[in-house]
């Protein structure tokens, strides 16, 4: 059947293209899906707009547009082994990552569904005057376009459609062309949930054909997009003429920062799941290792080990513990930046290559890889590898591991490893990221608000602040008792 959503319906591509889906694992056919152009673009628009308009879903009840969501997460729960599947065929991540994806999902739409159907009438301000009633109050921006990327595919497409659909906006979700496929699972259960036709819309396809249209499209009044830097900067200059709002999490180049006194076996273990899980293909990734001077060797000696020692394999492989690169093109660009660090006198410790396992052969594999006595300036220590690389810097003492760890453009997470409670908690206040860890990487629960500074991006998905993105304020004063004021009489 077609696989864009358009006004309720499913509709194919107006020129008719195609797109083939291949398993990055094995290069297996996954599916072949419409392709859509600018025209399918437009049309997605125009239904959002007119469904916005209508009012049927910016003016429903906030209690029913939470219990709308709320039926979502129940679905989603239902089909998670089917949605996991799809997931990890498209990426090429090992299913029981793609299961606890699923379970965080269902989650997210579940916090919108609380929240929105608890939403207050507004909040009062005292205007000095028993004659006046002072309320500010938050209505949904409108036509939402949420961008999402190929890594956490439906994920990320949860962050997104949820705070939009709970604070009552239309959206178009053009999610990343080389993973559709959970994308057009979701638009499935929304319409089973009941969602009015018009509010969700689907168009698949790349970046230059259809994502450019929709960012420039003066209809649109929201565009919400989780990517690359380069990409980012294009689209708030492509939002700039129509003044619409943006929203932008981008990369991340994040410090992992192990002081001397650090639980060393604990904190061994971690600096492997911070920067190897999913093959490194996670934009919060630890991927830069800072290691105090006097435990240096030692630590990194342990992490090199246990890296050597890490199995690649399929999604449904079960020995397997991280899984292939998206694409050939990602590979090739992991390598060279592997390469480049190299050439610049990065120490090679282990990695560095494709793996020689014959059954590996038709996937797009690398090898978990550490390049040991980095230093700032470094292209691997600042540049994105999004992939399976770790590089590790020296530091002496708390200062300089708070200079390093801020010497980046970028600014999504850190942690911190120490056993001192106060070091942690100072140097954590000190960090220029929007997450912070202390003895910990990666957890996250949808009440918190996750997004960047600096070239990390700006604005925030999840918590509050999350659905607040998909808001306009308005203050609205009613004169309980007008009468004339006689100022030109």
């Amino acid at each position: 059947m077609p696989e864009l959503f358009i006004g309720g319906k499913w509709t194919a591509a107006i020129d008719g293209r195609v797109r083939e889906i291949r398993c990055p694992a094995d290069g297996a056919l996954v599916a072949t899906v419409d392709e859509a152009g600018p025209k399918d673009a437009a049309a997605a628009v125009n239904a959002a707009r007119d469904a916005f308009d209508s009012g049927l879903w910016s003016a429903a009840a906030a209690a029913e547009r939470g219990r709308l969501l709320l039926h979502v997460a129940d679905l989603l729960e239902r089909d998670k082994d089917a949605l996991a599947r799809a997931e990890s065929l498209d990426t090429g991540k090992r299913l029981v990552e793609s299961e606890y994806d699923m379970d965080d999902i269902a989650r997210c739409f579940r916090y919108y569904g609380n929240l929105t159907a608890s939403g207050a009438a507004g909040r009062v301000v005292d205007a000095g005057n028993p004659d006046v009633d002072s309320r500010v109050v938050h209505e949904p921006v409108g036509v939402c376009v949420l961008i999402t990327p190929w890594n956490y595919p439906l994920l990320q497409t949860a962050w997104k459609v949820a705070p939009a659909l709970g604070a009552g906006n239309t959206f178009v979700l053009k999610p990343s062309e080389l993973t559709p496929s959970t994308a057009i699972m979701l638009m499935r259960l929304l319409a089973e949930a009941g969602l009015p036709d018009g509010v969700a819309n689907l168009v698949l396809g790349a970046g230059p054909t259809v994502g450019a249209p929709l960012t420039v499209d003066p209809r649109v009044d929201l565009v919400s997009f989780t990517g690359g830097l380069l990409t980012g900067s294009g689209i708030m200059a492509a939002a700039a003429p129509s003044v619409k709002k943006v929203a932008l999490e981008l990369g991340g180049k994040n410090p992992n920062i192990v002081f001397a006194d650090a639980d060393f076996d604990t904190a061994v273990d971690y600096a492997l799941l911070a920067v190897f899980l999913h093959s490194g293909q996670v934009c919060s990734a630890g991927a830069r290792l800072l290691v105090q001077e006097e435990l240096h060797d030692r630590f990194v000696d342990a992490v090199v080990a246990q890296a050597r020692e890490i199995q690649l394999g399929g999604p449904f492989d079960s020995n397997a513990r991280a899984g292939t690169l998206i694409s050939a093109a990602h590979r090739e660009k992991i390598e060279a930046h592997v390469a480049a660090g190299i050439a610049e006198g990065a120490v090679l410790r282990c990695g560095g290559a494709r793996p020689d396992d014959p059954a590996l052969q038709d996937g797009f594999y690398y090898l978990p890889t550490v390049l040991d006595e980095c230093t700032p300036g470094m292209s691997v220590v600042t540049e994105e590898s999004f992939g399976p690389v770790l590089t590790v810097e020296r530091f002496r003492d708390e200062k300089e591991a708070v200079a390093l760890a801020n010497d980046t453009a970028y600014g999504l997470a850190g942690a911190v490893w120490s056993q001192d409670a106060g070091k942690a908690q100072r140097v954590a206040s000190q960090l220029r990221a929007g997450t912070v860890w202390i003895n910990d990487f990666h957890p996250y629960v949808p009440q918190a608000e996750w997004g960047g500074m600096k070239q990390s991006g700006f604005g925030r998905e999840l918590g509050p602040a999350g659905l607040a993105e998909y808001q306009e304020t308005k203050h609205i004063w009613r004169n309980l008792a007008p009468r004339p004021q006689r100022w030109f009489a």
